[in-house]
């Protein structure tokens, strides 16, 4: 008999891929949505990332542009899953995850080859017009529900004020990078379908968003959360930008990130602060409204301040 410790371990890659289209958030999806891309790493790839880059432009015919390592998930019972509904079997697996960003290509057929909006797995995640009515109609009342399922009064005020700090509620403020914690609260209360593949009992109604095979919604939280995180201090939001762009453009991609409306004037501030882009000269055209000042990212900034250590925050500002 083979001992649980003698059993095969696989690595897999699996890529977040996310970029910004027409003011959406959108992320590279396969199995018709509900997985990411991904593939076993294999001796013959010359590096973990060549690997990735490889099975991403197998699947998508997509090429890979910036990326990072995201995170390495080894949870034991993570691969409890049935074989057949993912390129590799899911026993003893560690999925080794990488964050990279991209432009979607705007032919329709390249569009339609997986290419989600990422809201459609965390319908709780936007909030730049205001708060998403699928919190206090659906998440608050189940969550606080949940709560007092224990009996002891110190464990239920813990679990009330976890889910009101992580959503947002009473007088917390929400707090746009807590997407991984937020998804985690919910799989732990049994409210949505990959908690019961773990033997958690779900609840009768779950909240809204989608599931995806394996654990793959929580690795595209884990790239969500890391992504509006660093557009905080790294300009990594220029990856997502065409050539030129306008102010506007650039407030609306990082609105879309981060999930949350920006003040107009202090971006701008901001913006002229950090002193990365410049004026082209050039006006846009084919917009509503009046003609826009054309912009374009100055990497030459970027490579002086890397050498000099230098920071380049990039906040939320109001």
């Amino acid at each position: 008999m083979t001992s649980p410790s003698a059993q095969p371990i696989s690595a897999e890659l699996v890529a977040v891929l996310a970029a910004v289209t027409d003011c959406e958030p959108r992320v590279l999806t396969t199995h018709d949505g509900t997985a990411l891309p991904s593939g076993p790493f294999q001796m013959m790839h010359r590096s973990l990332q060549a690997g990735l880059r490889e099975w991403v432009e197998a699947q998508t015919h997509h090429p890979l542009g910036y990326v990072e390592q995201l995170y390495t998930f080894a949870d034991r019972g993570r691969g409890a899953e049935g074989a057949g509904e993912h390129p590799i079997a899911r026993h003893g697996v560690i999925s080794i995850s990488y964050l990279g960003l991209t432009r979607e290509p705007t032919h329709i057929a390249a569009r339609a080859e997986g290419w989600q909006n990422w809201h459609r797995y965390f319908p709780w995640e936007d909030r730049r017009a205001k708060g998403p009515e699928v919190i206090p109609a659906m998440i608050a009342p189940a969550l606080l529900h949940w709560a007092t399922q224990v009996k002891d009064p110190a464990q239920r005020q813990q679990r009330e004020q976890r889910i009101a700090i992580t959503f947002g509620l009473d007088n917390y403020a929400w707090n746009e990078d807590l997407v991984l914690q937020r998804y985690e609260l919910l799989f732990e209360a049994g409210l949505v379908p990959e908690a019961a593949r773990h033997g958690i009992r779900c609840a009768r109604h779950l909240v809204a968003g989608d599931p995806m095979l394996h654990d793959h919604r929580r690795i595209l939280a884990t790239g969500i959360a890391r992504l509006r995180a660093k557009i905080k201090y790294r300009p990594v939001v220029y990856e997502l930008m065409p050539p030129e762009f306008t102010l506007l453009q650039l407030q609306q991609t990082v609105e879309a990130l981060a999930g949350r409306g920006l003040h107009k004037q202090n971006f701008r501030r901001l913006i002229e602060q950090q002193d990365l882009v410049e004026d082209t000269g050039d006006m846009a055209s084919g917009l509503a409204g009046r003609p826009a000042k054309l912009f374009r990212f100055r990497r030459d900034v970027v490579l002086e301040r890397a050498v000099a250590g230098s920071k380049l925050p990039l906040s939320r500002g109001a």
